[in-house]
Order: structure tokens, then sequence, then C-alpha cells
């Protein structure tokens, strides 16, 4: 009877061990990070011995060829865990490192692992959850659980979560003021938007249909940080709910009301419907005149408020009183003891694109760092960065980098520990640049790596 019960609960504890591991995940399985037709990075963008063998002529990233943006046609809730060691020593309970799960919101701006608003994630053992995408890609807007070091500049993923936020016909370009307009909403560009299949906005046609990655600003304005052209399909739009009515249960998005009496509701961290303020993104079957019936209503990367949770949020400023008081994607900020890089302080206002970094109180997060990205009119440091083997190496204009197409071929290039000439296939090197055009990173800096 004794080792009856000792056995029982024995197996009962292993069945707990396993499912405590397990993370979660919409949808299917499916390849992420360099599924066939994307341009996609490989899956655990620092794998064990990542890239390709020295000489070889593919990448060894799974990136498939440079013709397709990897938009994917509307996969939804793709999910797959990779397994393995970076040797990075950054993990839950490393030297340095968290171990309560923080939340990094923003787009992706790196590979090598994950670099999302300048923080690197090892994603080896991380859960991905994409929707509307075969694998992520550079400019993707992402929510990143996981602990995260002290100065928020490395951390371990659980969890990577990735879906667009707009998506139906162009409707009309300001190419002075380099926006754009998507059912009733005003989206906004500046020089890190990544442009996946076009050389920017001019060299789209009226009423192509889009598929946006990017950041809330103001009601009815996003900020986009990565734009695709895709087939019609079902829309997606993404806003602050203003104007609720809870008896009619519709809402307006931007320039549209949202009709969600049958949709159904998920994400909402407390259990409550929408309220006016909340970051939601919507999905319908179809769009109608100014009018979107709702099949989900999805909150858009909820923030956690728990006191003391880690948080780093890109985003641009609204609701500026003070740099005791703003707002970065919805979430109230206290700024005010904050170390301040990429320019001025008194630089900070509305409409200016920032990264975040502190932890939640009472609902505010104190942030201890802000950096400053885009000042409307001015511009600011847009930065990607590629940390990985070269992989389908043509020549200096043409290579990949954990599955990236990359240009290093311009002038003014600087080169690193070598020069243009030591570039080929299985060369471990770091690449920044600061645009991606019709998909190619144009790298301004190659560094190469021991």
């Amino acid at each position: 009877m004794t080792s009856t019960l000792l056995r029982n609960g024995f197996l009962a504890l292993l069945i707990g061990l396993l499912l405590s591991c397990g993370g979660g995940g919409g949808g299917g399985g499916g390849a992420a990070f360099g599924s066939a037709g994307s341009a996609g990075f490989s899956g655990g963008l620092i794998p064990s011995g990542e890239g390709s063998p020295a000489g070889g002529a593919g990448d060894g990233q799974g990136g498939g060829s440079s013709g397709s943006s990897g938009a994917g046609g509307g996969s939804n809730g793709t999910s797959t865990a990779s397994s393995g060691d970076s040797g990075s020593g950054v993990g839950s309970g490393g030297t340095g490192v968290s171990t309560a799960d923080a939340a990094g919101i923003g787009g992706v701006d790196g590979a090598g692992s994950i670099i999302v608003s300048g923080l690197r994630y090892d994603t080896d053992t991380a859960v991905i959850n994409l929707e509307d995408a075969a694998s992520l890609q550079l400019g993707m807007s992402v929510k990143v659980s996981g602990p995260v070091n002290a100065d928020f500049t490395s951390g371990t993923a659980r969890r990577v979560d990735s879906a667009a936020d707009i998506r139906g016909p162009l409707s009309s370009v300001d190419l002075t003021q380099g926006s754009f307009v998507i059912m009733g909403t005003t989206v906004t560009t500046d020089n890190a938007t990544v442009w996946a299949d076009a050389a920017g906005l001019a060299a789209i046609a009226p009423n192509t249909t889009l598929q946006v990655w990017g950041l809330p600003a103001a009601p009815g304005v996003l900020r986009a940080t990565r734009v695709e052209q895709h087939g019609p399909s079902a829309p997606i739009l993404t806003g602050t709910v203003q104007n609720l009515d809870q008896a009619r249960r519709t809402f307006t998005l931007g320039g549209f009301l949202v009709d969600y009496s049958v949709a159904a509701l998920s994400g909402s961290p407390d259990g409550r419907p929408p309220a006016n303020g909340t970051l939601v993104r919507v999905r319908a079957s179809t769009a109608l005149p100014g009018r979107l019936p709702a099949t989900l209503v999805q909150w858009w990367y909820p923030v956690p408020t728990a006191n003391a949770t880690p948080v780093q949020l890109a985003g641009v400023v609204t609701d500026y009183a003070g740099l005791g008081s703003l707002r970065v994607l919805g979430t109230p900020v206290d700024a005010s003891s904050a170390q301040i890089t990429g320019g001025l302080a008194d630089s900070v206002g509305n409409g200016v694109k920032v990264d975040v970094a502190g932890t939640m109180s009472n609902g505010i997060l104190k942030a201890t760092k802000l950096k400053i990205r885009h000042i409307p009119g001015t511009g600011g440091p847009a930065s990607f960065i590629l940390i990985g083997a070269i992989g389908n190496f043509s020549s200096a204009s043409s290579f990949r980098v954990r599955g990236q197409p990359v240009n290093a071929g311009g002038p003014g290039v600087v080169f690193v520990n070598g020069t243009a000439s030591n570039l080929g296939n299985g060369v471990r090197v770091s690449v920044e640049g600061a645009q991606v055009v019709d998909g190619v990173l144009i790298a301004t800096r190659v560094s190469f790596n021991p």
C-alpha cells in the first residue's frame, strides 16, 4: 500500500513538472524563423552550431528565397519551441538576470538570437507564436516574455508573440508626410520602417493591400515598423478603443466603427471587456464601408501591471505632460529619474518614438532608461543588427546573415577587424544597418567576429 502511494505521488510530481515546461502557443505547428518562401531568420536565432559550414554555398538558415516577403497568407497561430543551449549564461537564475518574467514590446531590430529595442534575447527554448507570417523578420511587432538582466541589455525569452497590426487596401498616400491611410487609420513611417518588398511608399500602387506591423500612437494613428504588400484577404485593424457603446457592443478605431456583437474576446488581462483607451487588434472576415463586423477582438500585447515587473516598451509618446507623466503604448510612464540617451531630455514630447525600460509600480512604469529613437522633423538613429555566419554569399552586395539579405557593397560601409575581401560563406560577422529596402538590409558597418 505504501509503495503504491509513493509511486502514484511520484507520477503526479513528474506529470506536473512536464506540464510546467510546456509553455503556451496558439494553433498548430509549423516552422518559424525561416520557412520556405520567406526571407526570415532561422529557427532559434542563435542555435548551437549556428550558420553555414565554412565555404558552403547555402546559409544553413532555412531562409528560403529572397523573392518573397514571407507574409504567410494569413497563417494563424503558428507555434514552435526550439531547444538547445546557447552557452550565453543568460537565463532564469543566471548571474545578474531577473528571475521574474519581464515583458518587452516593440519591433524586431535584430537577429542573433532576437533583438527587440536593443535588448538581446536568447530564444533557444522559447515558444514562438506567430500569426499572419511564416517567420519572424525585421520590423515585426512582438511581445517577448522572459527574465532580463538589470540593465535591460540581455535576457532569455520564454515566449515570443507576433501578429500583424493592420491589413487592408491603401486608400490614400501623403508622400510629403511619409504617411498613408488604411481603413480610416493613418499609418506613419520613419527611417526605421522596414520595406519588405518595395523601395518605399512612393513605389506602392494605389489600392494595394498592405500588411503592416507597427506601434499604436495617438488614437487613429499607427507608426509602421514593417510594411509588406499582400494579396486581398481578411482585414485586421489595430488601435485605441474610443466611443465605446457597451449596449450596442460597438466602438471606433480611427475612422471605422467596430461591431463586436458576435466577436470572441481574447487576451484581456483581467477578464473584463474592452474599455475606452484599451489597445486592441480586431479581426474580421470582411470590411464594410466605415464599419468592421469583428470576429475577434484581441488585447494588443497586454503590458503586465504587477508591482516590480520589469518592462521595456518601444513606442510613440502620447499624453505628454513632462518627463514624470507620459504614455507609451497606452502605459503610464514616469521617466523623471530615467537616464536619457539618443537626444536631449527637452526633445521628448508627443509623437517622439522612444524605448523606455524600468519596473511597474502601482500601474505606472517607473523608467530607469529612456532612449530617443525618432523625433518628428529631425529623425534619429535607426539601427538594425544581425549577428551570425554569412551564407548565400555572392558578393559584398549580396549575402545573408540569419536568412536576412544584406548589401554591404555600398559607399561608406565601415569594416572592423577585416575588409570586404574577407567576406565569404561561414564567416562570422555582426552587421549593422539603418534601413531595410526591398527586403534588403543596407549595411553601414560590418564587424568580423572570432
